[in-house]
């Protein structure tokens, strides 16, 4: 435990003092842990190496068809349409909430620093039509769309990846998140909302005079044709639909082998991906086309080494028999309440998070540290999984690059910025929180 506990501090700070990239870190804390656990210097090779097979094999194709889907979505300005018909049908007043909800669960973030860029120019084009605190209320949609999407809807790669390393069927953390997805958005504006009308927010302080006008991100329109809104979701929509489909028969004890074919994720994901290349091809050509798939080959590759490396830190944790000794703490005999175990869980993601400053390192070293002590625990393991989340969403500040992306874009100031994205990441992590807890009695 003392080891396992240095292993982690060490990660901690070599990534938030000394600033090294979050896959060397892991991977040391990987080497120290597995040379100090007696595993031995063949054995902690063997044990980095095998724990990053399994995770590839696990979530390698979802996170690389995810990724290259979100850059075709990108390219042909299908979020940026949906929130401007959005604005036109609702209007400015209700538009903060259903935007929050769309964000989260029709484009649950593949890439958040997109759905930012995006998003961001038709939040402040729309916040002058909502009153004094218009710009806040917005600032609070884009953050609690954007960032529970990533860690409770399928196939935000928060979500994917704490999946794949406890584990869990893709299609259960779907069914689960897109529920808990949106009432969490839901009931952290309400409450975000509610101080918003008690002076929570300070215009003159929290907002940047004269800021220059961010006009929304232009997409070119195809030369051949024009794909209506509905076509341009449906590269999202069906693979959701089919893993949902999966889910349902098989927990209703269908046996069919073309429905499971149909709706496995990887399967669901490439139909996806295909979907969203087709059109690409016809409407903006070969070469923009080329360019998106680049950047989505690009953005892969670190997403996969980080993700894998999260499954390095856990397959030693597992070898060096941690596994037994806090199975022993938190089991349901040592008399631990489910509720405690799930407490800790959101504890260990919330306190890395806090010192790491990445959503994602944070929730998937959270599961790496858990996975191998999940079978000794009283909680179903998705529950496990949505709990790292809910911790891993607490509090995002100033040590994250998406802190700074926010606030210029926004165009807040540093203060405003910690109103409308710190203080709401910790709303919604703490309204999450109570959500699951009441999951785990009913599951």
């Amino acid at each position: 435990m003392l080891h396992t506990a240095i292993a982690i501090v060490v990660v901690v700070l070599l990534i938030l003092v000394t600033r090294v990239d979050p896959v060397i870190a892991l991977v040391v804390g990987s080497l120290y842990l597995g040379l100090t656990g007696g595993l031995g210097f063949d054995g902690t090779i063997k044990a980095i190496a095998g724990g990053f097979g399994d995770i590839m094999a696990e979530v390698g194709l979802l996170i690389g068809f995810g990724v290259l889907l979100g850059s075709l979505l990108h390219s042909m300005g299908a979020l940026r349409k949906l929130v401007e018909l959005l604005i036109r049908g609702l209007g400015p007043r209700k538009i903060p909430h259903v935007l929050g909800v769309v964000l989260s669960t029709i484009f649950p973030s593949i890439y958040v620093d997109v759905q930012l860029v995006l998003a961001a120019p038709l939040a402040r084009a729309a916040a002058p039509r909502m009153g004094r605190d218009g710009l806040a209320m917005m600032g609070g949609a884009l953050t609690a769309g954007i960032l529970v999407g990533y860690v409770f809807v399928v196939p935000g790669l928060g979500t994917v990846a704490i999946a794949g390393l406890l584990h869990l069927p893709l299609g259960t953390m779907l069914v689960y998140g897109f529920v808990l997805g949106p009432i969490t958005v839901v009931l952290t504006m309400l409450v975000y909302g509610w101080l918003l009308k008690r002076g929570f927010w300070n215009a003159a302080k929290d907002e940047v005079a004269d800021v220059i006008p961010l006009e929304a991100e232009e997409t070119e329109e195809p030369v051949r044709t024009r794909l209506p809104l509905a076509v341009s979701l449906l590269p999202i929509v069906v693979p959701l639909l089919l893993i949902a489909t999966g889910a349902i028969t098989e927990a209703a004890g269908v046996g069919s082998s073309v429905l499971a074919f149909l709706g496995d994720p990887v399967f669901a994901l490439f139909v996806g991906l295909l979907g969203a290349y087709l059109p690409a091809r016809r409407t903006l050509g070969r070469e923009r086309v080329a360019e998106s798939m680049t950047k989505g080959f690009n953005s892969t590759g670190q997403i996969l080494l980080i993700t894998g490396v999260g499954g390095s830190l856990g397959a030693v944790i597992g070898k060096t028999g941690l596994e037994d000794v806090l199975g022993g703490f938190f089991s349901a005999e040592a008399g631990v309440p489910v509720v405690v175990t799930i407490l800790l869980a959101w504890l260990v993601a919330a306190v890395l998070h806090l010192a790491i400053g990445s959503i994602s390192v944070a929730a998937i070293t959270a599961a790496g540290i858990l996975a191998p002590i999940m079978g000794g625990l009283d909680v179903p393991p998705a529950v496990l999984g949505l709990a790292i989340g809910s911790g891993a969403l607490f509090a995002l500040h100033v040590n994250s690059n998406f802190f700074w992306m926010f606030q210029t874009m926004l165009g807040v100031t540093t203060r405003g910025a910690l109103k409308a994205l710190t203080f709401v990441t910790a709303l919604a992590s703490v309204v999450s929180l109570v959500l699951v807890s009441a999951l785990s009695f009913v599951v």
